[in-house]
């Protein structure tokens, strides 16, 4: 079997893995008391809509998120629209009464990159791209209150099918997360720091921090920004540096008993590379909310 093949294959794979979850999450024993309409054991919508914008949530979320940027092409050849398709769960589970272990993969299951080819011939190039998985500790509510804290390690794995796709290295590096979580937003920062620690590609060191701040509306519905900024320090002063701002519109909705937040968002990128780098973008998040399936403590 091909490389090609195998990734295909694993593609379709994590996608079945994501279809089955959600649907285990939907059986009544599962869903617990989100499934029952009360008053007394129903969390509200607001309290599970933060659960969704959470990245050191305690429920599960199954999250896609589709993006479309708007990229500047070399030679005059104006804008291109690139894209891509990520399959990023969040996995929380207790390792103790007081730690949490987070797990978040990032898998971009569709990846569609524009380029210009050495005839001058605009390109496009379609595939699998890397694979992200990052790993936080966590002290829970009884030692930190509404604050977000959590360290760990993150990872890089060269999965991509192309090698416009990817950067054909292994790499590792430290993460964080800090944030509070208020009455009515959440407000947070997620850096990860990723080094090459081996693979065929060119030396590669570079930064993806994720900042937040969500406001939170009454029926479910919210407001705010939650933008990427990235930094390859490898690359030319001046090309060095990626920084959005974005409009984050949101609405919690159930359908059938599984709670689903649903995101859009417009990005400008008021600082980027000239050249293969982000003009405008636009944003899709689907994110169903599910209770833990790892019920107990590890320790």
């Amino acid at each position: 079997m091909s490389i090609s093949t195998s990734r295909s294959l694993a593609t379709i794979l994590v996608y079945v893995l994501g279809v089955c979850v959600v649907a285990k999450a939907q059986s009544p024993s599962n869903l617990g008391d989100t499934a029952t309409p009360t008053s007394t054991e129903e969390p509200s919508s607001n309290a599970v809509a933060k659960q969704a914008a959470n990245p050191l949530a305690t429920m599960w979320l199954i999250q896609y998120q589709q993006n479309n940027d708007w990229v500047g092409m070399p030679l005059n050849h104006g804008n291109q629209v690139e894209s891509n398709l990520q399959f990023q769960p969040l996995i929380s589970m207790s390792l103790t009464d007081s730690w949490n272990l987070d797990v978040r993969p990032v898998f971009r299951l569709f990846s569609s990159a524009p380029y210009v080819s050495s005839a001058q011939q605009e390109r496009r190039v379609t595939g699998f791209g890397d694979t992200v998985f990052a790993f936080a500790l966590s002290p829970g509510h009884a030692l930190v209150g509404n604050w977000l804290i959590a360290v760990g390690p993150t990872f890089v794995f060269p999965t991509a099918t192309e090698s416009k796709l990817g950067q054909s290295n292994w790499q590792g590096g430290p993460t964080a997360a800090l944030g509070y979580v208020g009455e009515h937003f959440i407000a947070y920062i997620f850096p990860q720091q990723w080094f090459k620690i081996g693979g065929d590609g060119q030396t590669t060191k570079q930064l993806d921090a994720q900042y937040a701040f969500v406001y939170f509306l009454r029926n479910g519905w919210s407001i705010g920004t939650n933008p990427d900024v990235f930094v390859d320090w490898e690359s030319k002063p001046g090309n060095q540096v990626t920084f959005p701002v974005g409009l984050q519109i949101g609405k919690l909705r159930k359908v059938g008993p599984l709670p689903i937040k649903f995101d859009v968002q417009a990005e400008y990128y008021a600082i980027h590379p000239e050249v293969y780098g982000p003009k405008w973008g636009a944003q899709l998040q689907i994110t169903p909310v599910i209770p833990s399936l790892i019920k107990k403590r590890i320790f």
